[in-house]
């Protein structure tokens, strides 16, 4: 099978192959890590890209589909990994100079579990650093890039993880989502990206930030993929089940009043739309998202000056420009706000539990604009000012404080670049957030044709 074809195969169809003997596990492996060294200077997605790992991955499940049997779920499959977890014996940057010597003593709980499944680890994937913006920019080395346009960012701060798949340089990736940090890169590279609810898929003895918002979850280019990683991540299984129509579902176009572009507000639409085309009970109207950064802020700063305020004293100068604004910040903190956020934190998400008392979905753009050139975030959207630290992403952020499950699903292109919906359910329903992704994913059928052509061997020469 041709490179351009293995590099794109589904999880459900790479296993196929695999227990068939069309493909090998070992082969395929080194399809991407081939890939990985020719294609990724013009991406910057991986720190550290495990060749000899991999490799020794690989066989071990080679020699597993040769004995026949029963097979764990990932089992010779290519995943990236964001360096916010540790791998055994592995550098783990954090995204951050100040840890790019810290060789990791043994998995966390997110790697364990991939471990267990069959996973074949391609490599580290690029971070904000401490995953404390949503680009994926540090003093590392050059910014990740964005597959669709390398001029561009893929978000963050899981764009390592996402350049990673819609380059076709790993099936899927892990990524870790505290304030938005898989569903915008997903919106911005054209891939499905869940964030599931806090605590259900746990990363035990692992990185901590953000600590009451952060999911670990999958970033796939299709829906069946990212069921696939989350069942491994979570620990159970989630097989696809029929959506019983209709689901009641509120759709807000543009939360708090926030501005949208045109464009993407109405690839939007048409996904909302093609919802109640389905079959879906849609109604329009305004979400009580107010108020999250009352929470959001002050816990957030507390977090990193509890995990690494002592860095300012001691390794300042090794610091992004936004990790030590975050800890000045959070030095001047007052006490009183911590504690009158952790008071507002379960009253917000009851305010936001009780819209399921009437609505199943909750639909909302993922984004305000498509993806922006690196380093020049928008100081408008649609004519209107906007801060430049959430003014391009400002619709993710509630729905971790909230503490319920959402996803990021591609709906269309802006001027060649991918938009996403954002889909919510209530905690503890990724089930049903699974279920109503992949029916909506089948009836968008959303092209990557554009991005494939430009990742192929063919066009491996130029791309970037």
């Amino acid at each position: 099978m041709a490179e351009s074809d293995v590099c794109w195969l589904g999880i459900a169809d790479l296993v196929t192959a695999y227990r068939a003997r069309r493909l090998s596990p070992v082969e395929v492996t080194r399809t991407f890590l081939d890939r990985i060294e020719r294609l990724d200077g013009a991406l910057h997605s991986f720190l550290t890209v495990t060749d000899e790992l991999a490799l020794s991955q690989a066989a071990a499940a080679e020699r597993c589909y040769a004995a026949g049997g029963p097979t764990p779920p990932l089992l010779g499959v290519p995943v990236s990994i964001k360096d916010a977890f540790h791998v055994e014996g592995v550098v783990t940057t954090l995204g951050s100079v100040v840890h790019r010597d810290h060789v990791a003593k043994n998995d966390s709980g997110v790697v364990r579990r991939l471990r267990a499944a069959g996973a074949v680890f391609t490599g580290k994937t690029n971070t904000a650093e401490f995953g404390q913006s949503a680009t994926t920019d540090n003093l590392l080395g050059p910014d990740t890039a964005n597959p669709w346009d390398p001029a561009r960012t893929p978000g963050g701060s899981s764009g390592g993880a996402a350049a990673s798949v819609a380059a076709g340089l790993s099936t899927v990736a892990v990524g870790s989502d505290g304030g938005g940090s898989i569903r915008i890169p997903a919106a911005f590279t054209g891939l499905y990206g869940l964030k599931p609810s806090p605590g259900v898929c746990p990363d035990e003895k692992g990185f901590r930030a953000m600590t009451d918002f952060t999911s670990p979850g999958p970033l796939a280019a299709r829906v069946a993929d990212a069921r696939v990683l989350f069942s491994v991540l979570a620990g159970s299984t989630h097989p696809r089940r029929p959506v019983s129509a209709p689901l009641r579902i509120r759709y807000c176009p543009n939360p708090e009043g926030r501005p949208v572009e045109a464009e993407v507000a109405a690839a939007v639409e048409h996904a909302v739309t093609t919802l109640a085309e389905l079959g879906h009970d849609v109604v329009e109207g305004d979400l009580p998202v107010e108020g999250w950064n009352d929470v959001f802020g002050p816990l957030v700063l507390d977090d990193e000056h509890r995990e690494r305020g002592h860095l300012l004293g001691h390794a300042a100068q090794h610091l992004t420009r936004y990790e030590r604004s975050s800890l000045r910040a959070a030095e001047a903190l007052d006490p009183a706000v911590v504690r009158r956020a952790h008071e507002l934190l379960p009253i917000y998400r009851r305010r936001i539990d009780a819209l399921f008392a009437d609505h199943d979905v909750l639909v909302t753009p993922t984004t305000a604009v498509a993806a922006f050139p690196l380093r020049e975030r928008p100081t408008s959207v649609g004519g209107v000012p906007v801060d430049t630290l959430w003014g391009a992403f400002p619709f993710a952020v509630p729905f971790n404080v909230a503490g319920v499950a959402a996803a990021s699903l591609p709906c269309g292109l802006v001027d060649g670049l991918p938009v996403g919906v954002q889909l919510v359910t209530r905690a503890g329903a990724e089930q049903l957030l699974l279920d109503v992704s992949e029916d909506l994913e089948e009836a968008l059928a959303f092209d990557r044709a554009p991005v494939k052509a430009r990742w192929t061997l063919d066009h491996a020469g130029s791309a970037g």
